[in-house]
């Protein structure tokens, strides 16, 4: 009986599942760069700043070393609740200063006050960066190539700038080489959006105008704005030639923190942007609109994936069969792992093999942060601490500035 129950669950779970599978078969082609064009789009890149002394200055003077013309882009750091001196670092670095008149409780009220600051002067379109990334020197050209053929709203590719401080931060460079590879690129050539998430999000003025600038409301703005985007019909173009350099945790710890946060933000902007997705009229974009509810979902089907499991291993206890349930567990833990090892030998950040053994021990840990957010949902930020990477910035400013990852 049990196992019936199990089969019965399992079976809408395998459905929702076939469609990320389907999607990423595409995966094999890489799309076509998009044409380069003749510096155009004039830029404002905005980085919200809470307590980011160790590390802020870095990204700044990444920003200002890109090859793009100075007089069509500006620097803007945003700080907000912060104790230390991460507006003098920024100044010193030669970023403008952004002040918010209005409490800030999380990055998307920051990024409210800047853009209703700044649209009034005319910038083309902003930029987006977490204070700990670093970006690639030229990620303004990329972005202006992406502009100038149409993109309203674009994502970067994603790197990790300290890939080998600890296996947790090597998990985090196979996790982004992940998405780029089986969810953006495969998406790119759907003709479906890309995964509006993290960092390097370049947004044209058109859209904000559209959206009556920033407004969010969760934790997780950027998936907020991809639900936003999706209601307005604008596709979310993905940029991989524009990178940018994310500061993961090297602690296994603060990463199930962070994540949790992920999780949760997830979830309450399904809650909210769900019904709205679903009513949204215009037919363009129905394919993308579709695309992005099951994205939202997902969270919630993998907080009950873990059900059916536990169901046939009831059945299988009661039966004498645990050695047949455990052994196909065993084969499907191989099964990742194999996965893992070509994952590494695949990503752009090479030789990350005890990453590699460890990724799906990472990637499981997601199923009870998942539940956990189902749950009690997180809802306030929290900081994430800076590794001993805060204190190697000079050498990885070098190595990305020559087109590398770290």
């Amino acid at each position: 009986m049990l196992g019936c129950i199990a089969a019965a669950l399992s079976l809408p779970l395998k459905a929702f599942s076939l469609w990320f599978l389907l999607t990423a078969l595409l995966f094999w082609k890489r799309p076509a760069p998009y044409p380069r064009r003749a510096p155009k789009t004039r830029f404002a890149c905005l980085i919200p700043a809470r307590n980011e002394e160790a590390v802020v200055a870095a990204l700044v003077r990444s920003l200002r070393a890109q090859n793009y013309p100075a007089a069509l882009y500006d620097v803007y750091v945003i700080p907000n609740n912060y104790t230390d001196n991460t507006a003098d670092a920024a100044r010193a670095a030669d970023a403008h200063i952004l002040r918010c008149r209005a409490p800030v409780r999380r990055k998307g009220d920051a990024l409210h006050e800047a853009i209703a600051q700044l649209l009034p002067r005319r910038y083309d379109a902003f930029c987006l960066f977490d204070a700990d990334n670093l970006v690639h020197p030229d990620f303004l050209a990329r972005m202006n190539d992406a502009v100038c053929a149409g993109a309203r709203v674009a994502k970067a590719g994603m790197r990790v700038k300290n890939p080998r401080d600890s296996w947790v931060a090597g998990c985090y460079a196979l996790y982004f080489a992940l998405n780029d590879t089986f969810f953006n690129r495969s998406r790119a050539n759907l003709g479906l959006s890309a995964k509006l998430v993290g960092t390097g999000v370049t947004v044209h003025r058109e859209v904000l105008e559209r959206l009556g600038g920033w407004n969010t409301a969760t934790i997780a703005e950027d998936a907020e704005l991809a639900a936003q985007c999706a209601a307005l019909g604008e596709r979310v173009r993905w940029v991989p030639e524009a990178l940018t350099y994310d500061e993961a945790p090297v602690s296994f710890r603060v990463s199930l923190t962070q994540r949790r946060r992920w999780c949760s933000g997830v979830m309450s902007v399904a809650e909210a942007e769900l019904p709205r997705l679903l009513r949204a009229a215009p037919a363009a974009g129905r394919a993308r609109r579709a695309d992005l509810c099951f994205f939202l979902l997902a969270p919630f089907v993998q907080a009950l994936s873990p059900v059916p499991a536990l169901l046939r291993a009831c059945a299988a206890a009661g039966t004498g069969r645990l050695g047949a349930w455990a052994a196909s567990l065993l084969l499907a833990w191989c099964g990742a792992a194999l996965f893992s090892a070509l994952l590494a030998r695949c990503a752009p950040e090479r030789g990350l093999w005890r990453s590699a053994a460890l990724f799906p021990v990472f990637m499981a840990s997601f199923l009870p942060l998942q539940v956990l957010s189902l749950l009690r949902r997180t809802t306030a930020w929290q900081p994430i601490p800076h590794g001993a990477s805060a204190s190697r910035q000079s050498g990885q400013e070098r190595r990305v500035h020559l087109g590398k990852s770290a």
